[in-house]
């Protein structure tokens, strides 16, 4: 009760509300409609309105300006209490017109409005139709409203059925398009026939439909649910499609296609009872299937379609075989890299997920397999002799089994020149493809089975192999769209081989899909000397930044500091090429260098730059080759006995008399001195009985030992009497005697030979002293002594024999002839005279004659 007093209070406010704002908002005048506030389309109006009295302006009523607007347009004005207007062409839904009265000096005043509603008589309904979903559910009319009416329209919906049946139910929204009854027809209404009535109803007039319609015609099975497939033994051959239904469904229809496909295949099942068999289902592929359900062969409707179901079916064994190609790539004279490609099985030849790929390597000619496989990828490589028939085969397994195999036989694949393609040309075929075209081989096209064009994206100084596309076409084809992974701005090698029976033919391309000019040169990263010439080396430019195939390279040099033109080669592009030699440099100038790239849109912006002086080495070789050569020339003469032989003699004979140098006298040497006094206590008693004792007016004789070493000069002395050369005393024989190497007591033997080795450091004379005189002391060195390792040595180094001299027996030349190593050594000749053991100063004349005892 206090909810329901609280409602009747807040309806009277509203009410209450309403009243005073249209007092208030009309309390100066009134503005009247004629003939209705609702009208048709196309309909003329009259506007009335007038001001109370006293509510005008306060001096006349002359003065009152009354202005009618439509919206916020003015339609017209008038000047007195009251006025009328007439209007027309209004549009469809409601339109405000306001009045207004204008004072002067003062703002306008709003008298009253009105609202204008145009509109149009509702059409009759159209497409009647009533549906209960399922035998619990309730009864739902549609239909279609027809054009709108701008107005309020009210829908009545009745049903009449056998039995005065009536039921009847209203709408009051003028978008009212359908209605639910809120009952349902049973079973046992089964047969009967129903009349359905909608009316529709508005200010300008009203408009109705009736139709008729059957218990099947209204009723509706409910769609199927649980749909559900099942394969027997796992397999697709059998499988069997089940749903739950109504009982009262005596026909349903099924309909499935691909996940893939927008095309339904449709089957139509009479007392399924839930259940059927579909036996044309490809393996390992997913489709979508539905169920419907009606409740008469011939009458009603068919019910909605059940919730999709979406599943794959089994696998199979893979049927088809492999579309394989291959490619070789050099390793060294003995062996060679061969990579075998292969593409994925369809998904109608795989019948399955492919789990693995088996591939085997096999030697034909001795049928025997080198290499087996398994591999998930689709490509795979080995190294084999570049001798041999070699072959492979690739198959595809799924968990159901294997496919056949396919069998390819690697051999050169531009190995025969006479199927090689000739003319082959390529352009760019939009962005994203390249178009390939070609000549058949001049002598062997008929023996073509068919072309095989295979592409490769060039990727410069890559160690990886990318991946190969190829395609296969009939003999009689010419030309090929290459748009399989083919990027724009890319550079693809593209080859065309013709195969014929066993053999293989192929020519090669660069090509491009789109290019524009390189982004920069390439990065020189040295530049060294390789006899007298420059050799340059650069790193290749990156694929991304080559945009396109490149062409040509470019060096360029000019001098530093110099504004003059610079020059620069042009270098095919290669691959496998990074260094380039260059001839026409200067030498002693310096210069900078750089490299450009250049592909069909142009060339590149500059690599960078590096500077280099090629050094001067002109004057080193020529000095360095006649050195070398002159070198050669005197080691092969002086390899030669005779003419060292000679040489030494006349080096000896050109020497000049300042060369010589002063020999002292080796009787005032310390050694000489001292040694006969160690010798002296170191000799044995009866040695010393056997020496006459020296008077005591005598001077203690220096004992010289004889010191025996053959040094057979650089000629053949004769062995004769001293000559007297240059003023000086020399001695026969070519062996020296050396006072640094003293010997044992009785190392100086008396031998019956005509010449013995001496030491002779035998002093001169004084130089008051004559020819024939005693000898004196040594008061002085002669000149003409030349110190040696070996002792003193005269300074006759001519050679030459004394006049008169007998020649020397050839088998004493043979026995005292040896080669020294000393350039100016020159021969002692022997002096002949026997002494006993010791040979002392006073049994020796000092001076130039000839010596004596």
């Amino acid at each position: 009760m206090a909810v329901r007093g609280c409602s009747l209070a807040i309806v009277l406010i509203i009410m209450w509300l309403s009243i005073k704002a249209k007092i208030d908002v009309c309390k100066r005048g009134d503005v009247t409609v004629k003939p209705s506030h609702v009208i048709s389309l196309g309909s003329t109006v009259n506007i009335s309105c007038t001001v109370k009295p006293k509510k005008g302006c306060q001096n006349s009523s002359s003065f009152n300006r009354l202005i009618l607007y439509e919206f916020n347009r003015t339609i017209c004005f008038h000047h007195g209490d009251s006025f009328t207007t007439q209007v027309s062409d209004l549009p469809l839904g409601t339109t405000l017109f306001v009045c207004k009265l204008a004072c002067i000096n003062e703002n306008e005043l709003q008298i009253c409005g009105a609202e204008i509603s145009v509109g149009v008589v509702p059409e009759q309904p159209q497409g009647l139709s009533c549906m209960q979903k399922g035998e619990h559910g309730t009864v739902v009319c549609t239909w279609d409203r027809g054009r709108e009416t701008h107005l309020y329209t009210k829908y009545t919906l009745e049903l009449n059925g056998p039995k005065i049946l009536n039921w009847k139910k209203q709408c009051n929204d003028q978008y009212c398009d359908h209605l639910d009854f809120g009952f349902n027809l049973t079973p046992e209404l089964h047969g009967s026939s129903f009349i359905v009535k909608v009316t529709a109803i508005n200010m300008l007039g009203n408009s109705s439909l009736a139709s008729m319609f059957t218990f099947l015609d209204i009723v509706r099975p409910l769609p199927p649910w649980d749909v559900g497939i099942i394969f027997l033994n796992a397999s697709v051959s059998r499988c069997i499609l089940q749903w739950r239904d109504e009982e009262w469904v005596l026909l349903n229809r099924l309909r499935y296609r691909l996940s893939s496909s927008r095309s339904w295949k449709m089957v139509n099942v009479t007392n399924a009872r839930g259940r059927h068999d579909l036996l044309d289902l490809k393996p390992f592929t997913d489709y979508e299937f539905q169920v419907s359900s009606k409740l008469h062969p011939n009458q009603g409707s068919w019910s909605d379609w059940s919730e999709p179901l979406r599943t794959q079916t089994p696998e199979e064994e893979p049927t088809g075989t492999l579309d394989v190609w291959y490619m070789k790539e050099h390793v060294d004279d003995n062996k060679e890299h061969v990579f075998l490609f292969w593409k994925n099985l369809s998904a109608s030849e795989a019948r399955g997920r492919i789990l693995y790929y088996q591939v085997t390597l096999q030697e034909m000619a001795k049928r025997k397999t080198i290499a087996q496989n398994f591999t998930r990828h689709t490509s795979w490589t080995w190294v084999i002799p570049r001798t041999g028939n070699w072959a492979a085969t690739v198959s595809a397994a799924n968990s159901k089994g294997i496919s056949l195999p396919t069998h390819i036989n690697m051999t050169d694949l531009c190995g025969t020149g006479l199927l090689a393609p000739h003319q082959v040309s390529v352009s760019p075929e939009g962005t994203d493809s390249i178009l390939v075209t070609w000549q058949p081989p001049k002598k062997a096209a008929p023996a073509v089975l068919e072309y095989v064009v295979d592409w490769k994206e060039l990727l410069p100084g890559g160690s990886t192999q990318p991946p190969l596309n190829w395609l296969r076409l009939p003999p009689y084809r010419v030309s090929a769209v290459l748009s399989e992974n083919i990027q724009p701005y890319m550079c693809y090698k593209i080859r065309v081989h013709a195969l014929s029976a066993g053999q293989v033919g192929c020519s090669s391309i660069l090509g491009n899909s789109k290019h524009k000019a390189p982004l920069r040169g390439p990065h020189i990263n040295s530049i060294t000397e390789d006899k007298g010439r420059v050799l340059i080396s650069w790193d290749h430019l990156p694929a991304k930044e080559q945009r396109g195939c490149v062409l040509h390279y470019r060096i360029h040099w000019k001098e530093r500091d110099s504004n003059s033109q610079h020059q620069f080669c042009e270098i095919p592009y290669k691959v496998s090429q990074n260094s380039h030699p260059i001839h026409s440099l200067q030498p002693q100038v310096r210069y900078v260098l750089w490299m450009t790239a250049l592909t069909a849109a142009g060339e590149s912006a500059p690599g960078n730059e590096r500077e280099f002086c090629l050094p001067d080495k002109s004057n080193w070789n020529m000095f360095v080759a006649p050195s070398i050569c002159v070198a050669v020339i005197i080691i092969g003469l002086f390899s030669v006995r005779y003419f060292r032989q000679k040489v030494f003699v006349l080096l000896s004979a050109l020497r000049p008399q300042w060369c010589s140098r002063k020999i002292p006298d080796p009787a005032n040497s310390t050694w000489a001195k001292n040694y006969p006094i160690v010798e002296e206590q170191t000799q044995l008693l009866s040695e010393r009985l056997r020496s006459p004792w020296a008077s005591p007016d005598e001077p203690e004789p220096l004992v010289i030992n004889e010191v025996i070493h053959v040094v057979t000069a650089l000629h053949r002395p004769p062995l004769g009497l001293t000559e007297r050369v240059q003023g000086h005393c020399i001695l026969e024989g070519d062996t020296v005697l050396s006072a640094s190497d003293p010997l044992p007591p009785r190392a100086l033997a008396v031998e019956a030979r005509p010449a013995v080795d001496l030491y002779k450091m035998l002093g001169t004379r004084a130089p008051d002293s004559k020819p024939g005189s005693p000898a004196g002391p040594m008061t002085g060195l002669p000149v003409d002594y030349i110190p040696t390792h070996e002792g003193y040595l005269p300074s006759n180094t001519d050679g030459h024999p004394p006049s008169g001299a007998p020649l020397p027996e050839p088998g004493e030349d043979l026995q005292l002839q040896h080669i020294s190593f000393s350039v100016f050594y020159s021969s002692i000749q022997q002096l002949p005279f026997s002494c006993g053991e010791k040979l002392t100063l006073d049994q020796l004349k000092m001076g130039c004659d000839p010596l004596g005892l």
